[in-house]
């Protein structure tokens, strides 16, 4: 066994946790060490050791930064993990600056108190012919840091420059609120501040202006639920808006302008030039990410607890995702997918076409569809298990207008319809009909065109997520002939048994436990 030296205080209302198996933490009382399994194997496991109370002190200081506006000293703020002095960041940043992790007899959070730009916006293009210069601004976040957004705040990322959130799995970053950090939060609550946003220079549908040609610099949009709406696109599909890797987003999702919501992740025209790995997003109040054209790539993913869809990707985005979990509150929720292309406008330019790998998909929301794919999307679920755990039952499947079902047509950046491939459902109600004439019959077909589907798993998943004989017995689908981003892992489902693919990055709640993490997602992590 490999023990993590990562003291985790759980808070007064924790029970002690006995007889740990080798997925499980072992954390008694109000602290402990962090144990990994070496992959569930048998044996006696390795004794618990006895847990040091350990809580953090406010640092002196808000630590120095390059930016020469410095971080503003408000005080400080505490709760059942110890206290922290609270450093609320610049209103935008105009210098590359570096946030340090301070240990915890220096504690420290990051406060986001409105909108907080990284740069300035340079425009749909990295040169100045559109009348904007780069401002190549770096913020970097180190490994462990926390911050904290108020109501209706957020970090932003102008296109051309970048932010560097790259977490470790056993330190990662946290963007949470401050009733987290006192202590105040369930596992139901939500939207106590906006969510990160990242924009990008690559090729989007659904213009701001009607004279712009669909995927080029002309052809730009505003980001939804901002009050100083941040644009994005452009038509550089490799741009590098940084890095998002082993990342924590709790309890995002303000209302902001116009009755509109941010999400825990929004990303804008991002090119492939940017980095998304291992990201948690726990109790957003709206979905729990959104894509928004561009191009994106993300091993890990994790949505939890999302009040409206779980994943939801528009405006000509081209996805790749694999090994992602999303799980839903008993009876909170929409859709696990609702995939468009680019609103009403369904031929043009680039066409959404998003592909996902190794999923497991759990409804618990009374619904109409887990998953709705419309707009003339294109679209494909590789290795996916879905479980419809609603009380009533949720229909599994519903695909909407013609234009989303019909043969591919080069000439219209058209792949065909969905596709599927090593899909299982548990669904009492497989298909449903959608609109403008699509069937569940024609749904049932897509789906049955495919090789090695069902639609009469009988799930036998441990730990929520973790695939138990039958989805073990399922026949995967290599999917690297599809793209060469995707690994050919040899299974249907986001995780076998003994997989720590989700363990240390993530947080725990009543609605799923990874384990092996920084804890209960109403508490954090206290590291020594």
């Amino acid at each position: 066994m490999k023990t993590l030296n990562r003291t985790l205080i759980m808070g007064a209302s924790l029970i002690a946790l006995a007889g740990c198996g080798a997925d499980e933490i072992a954390s008694p009382g109000t602290g402990g060490n962090i144990i990994i399994g070496g992959g569930g194997g048998g044996g006696t496991p390795t004794p618990t050791p006895t847990p040091t109370e350990t809580t953090t002190t406010a640092a002196a200081d808000c630590p120095f930064i390059a930016d020469p506006q410095g971080l503003t000293d408000r005080s400080t703020i505490s709760g059942p993990t110890g206290s922290y002095r609270l450093c609320q960041l610049p209103a935008r940043f105009n210098r590359s600056t570096t946030l340090p992790f301070t240990p915890s007899d220096a504690a420290v959070i990051y406060l986001i108190d409105g909108q907080v730009d990284v740069g300035t916006d340079g425009g749909p293009t990295a040169d100045n012919s559109d009348g904007l210069d780069d401002t190549n601004i770096v913020l970097t976040i180190e490994p462990g840091v926390i911050l904290a957004g108020l109501d209706a705040s957020y970090l932003n990322v102008n296109r051309g420059n970048q932010v560097i959130a790259d977490g470790t799995t056993d330190r990662p970053i946290i963007f949470t609120s401050q009733q987290n950090i006192r202590g105040e939060n369930t596992d139901s609550s939500s939207g106590d501040w906006g969510g990160l946003i990242l924009n990008g220079r690559a090729p989007i549908t659904d213009c701001l202006s009607n004279t712009a040609t669909p995927g080029t610099a002309d052809c730009e949009r505003e980001v939804e639920g901002t009050t100083t709406p941040p644009r994005y696109g452009g038509n550089d599909a490799s741009d590098n808006s940084g890095i998002v890797r082993n990342v924590q987003l709790r309890f995002s999702g303000t209302v902001l302008a116009n009755g509109d919501e941010l999400q825990a992740l929004t990303t804008g025209g991002v090119g492939s030039g940017t980095t998304f790995e291992n990201i948690q997003s726990f109790n957003s109040a709206d979905d729990g990410v959104e894509f928004f054209g561009g191009v994106v790539n993300m091993k890990g993913l994790v949505v939890v607890g999302a009040e409206d869809d779980s994943i939801d990707t528009d405006t000509g985005v081209k996805a790749t995702l694999q090994y992602v979990v999303a799980v839903q509150r008993s009876d909170v929720g929409d859709t696990i997918i609702e995939a468009d292309s680019n609103n009403a406008l369904v031929d043009d330019t680039p066409r959404q076409n998003t592909l996902i790998s190794n999923a497991t998909f759990i409804q618990r929301k009374n619904d109409d569809q887990v998953i709705r794919i419309r707009g003339g999307t294109d679209y494909s679920l590789f290795n996916t298990i879905i479980f419809d755990n609603s009380s009533n039952g949720t229909p599994c499947l519903r695909i909407d207008l013609p234009e989303t079902v019909r043969a591919a047509n080069a000439g219209l950046d058209d792949v065909g319809p969905p596709r599927f491939e090593s899909v299982a459902m548990d669904c009492a109600t497989p298909f449903r009909d959608g609109s403008s004439g699509v069937t569940a019959a024609d749904t049932q077909a897509i789906f049955e065109s495919g090789s090695n589907n069902t639609t009469v798993l009988t799930n036998t998943l441990t730990m929520t997520y973790i695939n138990g004989s039958n989805e073990d017995a399922l026949v995967a689908f290599d999917p690297t002939g599809i793209s060469s981003f995707f690994d050919n892992a040899g299974y249907v489902g986001a995780a076998q048994s003994g997989d720590t693919r989700f363990e240390g990055w993530t947080c725990d709640s009543a609605t799923i436990a990874f384990g092996n993490n920084t804890g209960d997602c109403t508490s954090l992590p206290v590291y020594q």
